[in-house]
């Protein structure tokens, strides 16, 4: 599914970088829980919350489909 495809990505993408989910949703002003379930496909992440995330990770929304 699409959402597993786009949270591991972000996952993929926030590990490279060094960061922790607490560190990266602090970042992206998110709550950690909901960064979690995003990574693991379970949340369907809104338009918002995604700019939010790719802003943090310092990356271009293209980078994560």
């Amino acid at each position: 599914m699409i959402t597993e495809e786009v949270g591991k990505r972000i996952q993929d993408i926030r590990k490279s970088k060094g960061l922790s989910q607490e560190k990266l949703a602090l970042n992206a002003g998110i709550d950690r829980t909901y960064l979690a379930g995003i990574e693991s496909g379970k949340r369907n992440a809104t338009i918002v919350s995604l700019e939010k995330i790719v802003i943090a990770l310092g990356v271009e929304m293209k980078d994560i489909f």
